[in-house]
C-alpha cells in the first residue's frame, strides 16, 4: 500500500546509484569474500583484498561472522583495507569498494558506520537478520553517505522449511522497503540453496518497479522506492558466470570466494579469471573459446570443471 511505501526511505542509491559510485556502466559487478572466514590477521586480510582488487574485483567484502576479533580488530582492518583499496584504484584506474561488516549492537554499529564514512568508505555490510530489521531501519534513517550491502546470514531459520516460516520473497520485500542497496538472493548454481524460479523471482522482486503477479507473489508497484542490486554468491567460480548472467541479467553483483582465492595461481589470477569470464560472456564468446588466449581462465575452467 502507498501508505506503507511512503513510511520508509527505501534504498539510498539503488542499482543506478551503485553503478555511478563504481563507474561501471553495464556489466555485472564482481566481488570476492576474504577467506578463511576467521583467522587472518589484519595485514594479511588487507593484502588478500589488494590482490583481489588488482586482479579485477570491484568489491571485496568481509565474511558474515567477521566483526571485530582480537586478531583482526574492526578499526585497524577498516583503515588498512581502505588504504589497500585506494592503492588498487591507483594501480588499475578503476573504482574499488570495501564492504566492511559493521554488524554489532545498534549503537556500536552506528559508531562503526560513522567511522567508515569518516575514512572515506563507499559501503557498509550488515547481517540484516542477526542485527534485526529495527537496527537496519535505524542505520538507514541515519542517512549516512554509504551504500548498504545486506548479507542474509540466518535467513534459513525463516525460509528453509517450505511448510511454515517466512519466505525469502517477503524478507527481500522488507529489506528493499527499509532501504538496503544490495541483497544476497542465492545463486541457483553453486552451494547456496535456491531453486531457479525462486531466485529469478526474488531478483525481479527487488530490481523492478512494477512486479507482475505469479503463483508465488502478488503484483507490486514500488513507486519511488529504488531497486536493489541482487547479489549472487556461494560456491561460485568462473565457469558459472555465463549461466548467472543468462538467468539473472547484467544487474547483478557476482561474488566468488573460493572461486577467486582458491585459484591454483593465487588470488590475483583468480580475480583475473573471473573478469575474463565476464568479458567473454558480455561479448557472447564461449568461455572455452576465450580461454584459449587467456591462461587464467583456462586454468580455472580446468581446476573447477567437476564443480557445478
Amino acid at each position: 500500500p502507498d501508505e506503507i511505501l511512503k513510511s520508509f526511505k527505501g534504498p539510498k542509491y539503488g542499482i543506478e546509484g551503485i553503478r555511478k559510485i563504481m563507474k561501471i556502466k553495464d556489466r555485472p559487478l564482481l566481488g570476492t569474500i576474504i577467506k578463511p572466514k576467521l583467522g587472518l590477521r589484519t595485514k594479511d586480510h588487507a593484502y588478500v583484498a589488494y590482490d583481489a582488487w588488482r586482479g579485477g574485483c570491484d568489491v571485496v567484502k568481509d565474511d558474515e561472522n567477521l566483526s571485530s576479533q582480537k586478531f583482526n580488530e574492526f578499526e585497524e582492518r577498516l583503515a588498512r583495507s581502505l588504504e589497500a583499496a585506494n592503492l588498487a584504484e591507483e594501480a588499475t584506474g578503476e573504482k574499488k569498494a570495501y564492504l566492511v561488516n559493521v554488524t554489532a549492537e545498534t549503537k556500536e554499529m552506528m559508531k562503526r558506520t560513522q567511522l567508515v564514512e569518516d575514512l572515506g568508505g563507499k559501503f557498509v555490510m550488515v547481517d540484516i537478520f542477526t542485527a534485526g530489521f529495527a537496527a537496519l531501519q535505524s542505520l538507514r534513517e541515519a542517512d549516512f553517505k554509504l551504500a548498504i550491502h545486506a548479507h542474509r546470514a540466518m535467513h534459513a531459520a525463516f525460509t528453509r522449511n517450505k511448510k511454515h516460516g517466512i519466505s525469502m520473497m517477503v524478507l527481500a520485500d522488507l529489506a528493499r522497503l527499509i532501504g538496503v542497496d544490495t541483497l544476497h538472493i542465492g545463486s541457483i548454481v553453486g552451494k547456496m540453496e535456491g531453486e531457479e524460479i525462486e531466485v529469478e523471482e526474488i531478483d525481479e522482486e527487488i530490481e523492478k518497479k512494477h512486479v507482475k503477479e505469479t503463483k508465488d507473489r502478488l503484483s507490486q508497484n514500488w513507486g519511488k522506492i529504488k531497486p536493489v542490486l541482487g547479489v549472487s554468491s556461494g560456491g561460485l567460480h568462473p565457469g558459472h558466470i555465463p549461466f548467472l548472467i543468462k538467468h539473472l541479467g547484467k544487474d547483478i553483483l557476482i561474488q566468488a570466494g573460493g572461486g577467486c582465492l582458491g585459484h591454483r595461481l593465487g588470488t590475483l589470477r583468480g580475480a583475473i579469471a573471473l573478469r575474463q569470464a565476464i568479458e567473454a560472456t558480455m561479448q557472447n564468446i564461449s568461455l572455452k573459446t576465450y580461454a584459449k588466449n587467456h591462461i587464467e581462465l583456462k586454468i580455472a575452467l580446468e581446476q573447477w570443471k567437476n564443480i557445478q
